[in-house]
Parts: C-alpha cells; sequence; structure tokens
C-alpha cells in the first residue's frame, strides 16, 4: 500500500499542475484582445480635385552687405595712427589709417634739393652752350637727370599719399584688425568697411519654387528685429547653381531704413503668392507614409485601403503636389492610419486639406 502511495501522490500532484496550467492559459486566452481583421476602421479621407491652387509662401532669409570690403595697405610701414574705431561712420575719402611715412618725406626734401641743382644747371649750361662755351652734350646730360629726377619725386609723392589709407567709399567701419605699432604690409587686412545703405536680402530657394522668382519683380521684405515694418525690394539676380541641399540663392536688392537699422546679418520673411495650374494635383501632406525617397499613400478602392507609390512635386504649406500615381477623383487616407493596413476595411469621412 505504501509504495502504491509513493507513486500515486506525486502523479496526481502532475495531473493538478496539468489542469492548472491549462485553466490559468485558457484565462489568460479570454483576456487577450483579438484583433478582428474584417472590422472597418474609421478614417479621414480626401478626395483629389483638378484645378488651380493658390497660396501664400513665405521664404527666410537673411540681409547682406551690398558693399563690404578689407582694406590693406598698397605700401608696408609702421602703423602710426588708427584714426577710427568699429563702428565710425566715414564718408568717401575720408582718412582711416596713417603709416609712418618720415624715412620718404627725408628722401622728398633730398631729391627736391637735387632737382633745384639740376635746375640751375641746366639754366647756367643753357647760356653756356648758346655762347658756344662748353658743348652741348654737357647740357643734355643736365637735362635727364632733370626729369630723372622728378620721376623720383613723383614716386615718393605717390608713396607718401598711399601710406594715409582712405575709405573707397561711405560705410560703417565694422572690423578693426591692427593697432598703433603694428606693421602693415600689402595683402595683410587691417579695416572692415561696410556699406549698410543698399543690402542684399538673400534666400535659399529649393528647385521647386525656383520658378517664382524672375529678376526685376517687385517684392515686400519683412524685419523680424522690427515686426511692424516692411521695405520694398527688387530682385537682382537667381542663382544657377545649387548647394548641396539643391537650393538655389535668390538676391532682393533692398533699401535700408532710415540711420541704417537694417544690420548685416539680420533676419527677414517675404511672401511670395502662387498658383498652380489647373491640371496639377494637391494632397495634404498627412497623408504622406514613409520617407521623400520612397512616399507612399493610403488609397480608398472598394472601401479597403490600398497602399500605393506616388511621384511627388513642389510643397505649398500643409500640401504637397502629386505628379505620378494618383489622379482627380481618387480617394486617400489622411487620418486614422496608426491601425491601418494594406487591405484593411475602412469608413472614411471625407475632411479638406485645410
Amino acid at each position: 500500500m505504501k509504495k502504491i502511495l509513493i507513486y500515486l501522490i506525486p502523479f496526481l500532484l502532475v495531473v493538478l499542475v496539468v489542469i492548472k496550467l491549462k485553466s490559468n492559459k485558457d484565462i489568460v486566452q479570454e483576456r487577450v484582445y483579438h484583433y478582428d481583421k474584417e472590422r472597418p476602421i474609421p478614417v479621414q479621407s480626401y478626395l483629389l480635385k483638378s484645378g488651380g491652387e493658390a497660396a501664400e509662401l513665405n521664404f527666410t532669409g537673411t540681409f547682406q552687405a551690398q558693399r563690404e570690403s578689407k582694406l590693406s595697405a598698397e605700401t608696408q610701414g609702421k602703423v602710426q595712427a588708427v584714426l577710427v574705431d568699429v563702428g565710425s561712420r566715414v564718408k568717401k575719402g575720408e582718412s582711416l589709417i596713417q603709416l609712418d611715412n618720415s624715412l620718404m618725406q627725408l628722401q622728398l626734401r633730398s631729391v627736391e634739393v637735387q632737382i633745384e641743382g639740376l635746375e640751375a644747371d641746366v639754366a647756367r649750361y643753357t647760356v653756356l652752350t648758346e655762347a658756344d662755351a662748353i658743348q652741348g652734350v654737357q647740357l643734355e646730360k643736365a637735362q635727364l637727370g632733370l626729369k630723372a629726377a622728378k620721376v623720383q619725386r613723383n614716386t615718393l609723392q605717390e608713396q607718401i599719399a598711399k601710406s594715409t589709407i582712405q575709405a573707397p567709399f561711405p560705410g560703417v567701419v565694422t572690423l578693426k584688425m591692427t593697432e598703433v605699432g603694428a606693421y602693415a604690409a600689402p595683402g595683410i587686412p587691417l579695416l572692415q568697411l561696410t556699406d549698410l545703405s543698399e543690402l542684399d536680402f538673400v534666400l535659399q530657394v529649393a528647385e521647386a519654387d525656383l520658378g517664382l522668382f524672375q529678376i526685376g519683380m517687385e517684392v515686400t521684405v519683412s524685419v523680424d528685429a522690427f515686426s511692424d515694418t516692411k521695405v520694398k525690394g527688387r530682385i537682382r539676380s537667381v542663382g544657377s547653381k545649387g548647394n548641396m541641399a539643391n537650393s538655389y540663392p535668390v538676391q532682393i536688392a533692398v533699401g535700408n531704413m532710415t540711420g541704417d537699422r537694417i544690420r548685416s546679418g539680420m533676419f527677414g520673411k517675404t511672401v511670395i503668392s502662387s498658383s498652380s495650374s489647373e491640371d496639377q494635383l494637391y494632397i495634404p501632406a498627412t497623408a504622406l507614409l514613409g520617407s521623400n525617397v520612397n512616399p507612399q499613400v493610403y488609397r480608398i478602392v472598394d472601401r479597403k485601403a490600398v497602399k500605393h507609390d506616388v511621384t511627388l512635386g513642389r510643397r505649398i504649406a500643409d500640401r504637397v503636389q502629386v505628379i505620378d500615381g494618383l489622379k482627380a477623383g481618387d480617394e486617400v487616407v489622411t487620418g486614422g492610419s496608426i491601425n491601418l493596413f494594406d487591405g484593411a476595411h475602412v469608413i472614411a469621412t471625407q475632411g479638406s486639406t485645410r
């Protein structure tokens, strides 16, 4: 009897554990949500219509000075005086930096003394030659020496004039890169001069929007720093070479405000009105699936959501142009696609692109 109990009790325990596990499995399966693939999913949709779309497109850019130059000396020498500082407003021809020219001034005085002596020699030799007291060759040598001395004087005067660095145009000193006692040489920048009276408002425009900009077209530009102020501008160039992001620079010439309030580097915006031709189709951006490399949409066909490849064009605000893959009359899903899958039954509620 004991032997029977030894084998019977473990067997009964195993049977009880198996029964309990099966009971737990049945309970878990009852609690697990079983998705009904045939149950319709409510979604929002948009029906494609042919017809012109109009929109106002905002473009952000920066103001840049049309004229900006780093000034350097045309001759070498020690900086004797810096007559301006950062922020100084200067006129055209105003002196900005003075280089040490004392040695050239001494050389000029020496040449002037030499010229005085040669002029006296020429006058004396002229009288003696006319009297046949000396040979004419001596007069010729004196005359040639006088000409050479005058050339040397003009050269020194030009070098002395170049030792004073002057403003090539009116503007504001925006950088100072030297101090008194520093050494100046050709090619070494000393000051940066910026003309703020005329500015360029520079945009980086995507390839799809480049056709909106035409040279000579008038636009209105607002300045972010002065929200209540707008300036008129005219497009003066449209870039012919794009950057790595396939954007092209567009330059809009604008006049500065009173007191040159707009500074180089400030941000601004311009609004361009766009209208598409009647044969173009646009869908809400919320209808797009995946990436821009392989864009897809859910198209509703016989109350089912079917994934569909599309080719996209330009983007206007919250809408995207469809170049290929859809046609007028197609209905696409714009909302409620989280639980959506290819071939799912849907209940669609049509909405608007706005």
